[in-house]
């Protein structure tokens, strides 16, 4: 059907995905968990429709495991991915791309510069 992309992590990898997948339906899922530098309890902004059946839901990263917990809990069918995954969260993800060690930053290479890359699809 199509993918639920967590903003904000998710935002890019989401219209990654939908581009290599051909996918046009693509919804977002808000989920606010830090203040500044502080993480704090978490607050749904927005969400999709339904229970995740036929869709896939991807985030940059799976940390700690608290945005995957209420990830799984609004969305019990679909298929949740990540690119990054470290090991308190891995559990709660169907695919990941890389493992990386629990107290590792991230710095994703959208907030490095803006670079063309053609599909790897062929199409």
């Amino acid at each position: 059907k199509g993918i639920i992309a967590v903003s904000r992590g998710g935002l890019v990898p989401g219209a990654l995905l939908a581009r290599e997948l051909g996918i046009r339906h693509v919804d977002t899922v808000c989920i606010s968990s830090y203040d500044h530098d502080n993480q704090r309890e978490l607050k749904v902004l927005k969400r999709a429709e339904g229970d995740g059946e036929g869709f896939i839901v991807i985030d940059d990263l799976v940390d700690t495991g608290g945005t995957a917990v209420a990830i799984r809990e609004m969305y019990p069918k679909a298929h949740f991915v990540t690119i990054f995954a470290k090991p308190a969260g891995r559990p709660l993800v169907d695919d990941y791309v890389i493992d990386i060690p629990q107290n590792t930053w991230i710095e994703q290479p959208w907030d490095m510069g803006v670079v063309f890359v053609p599909p790897i699809s062929g199409r």
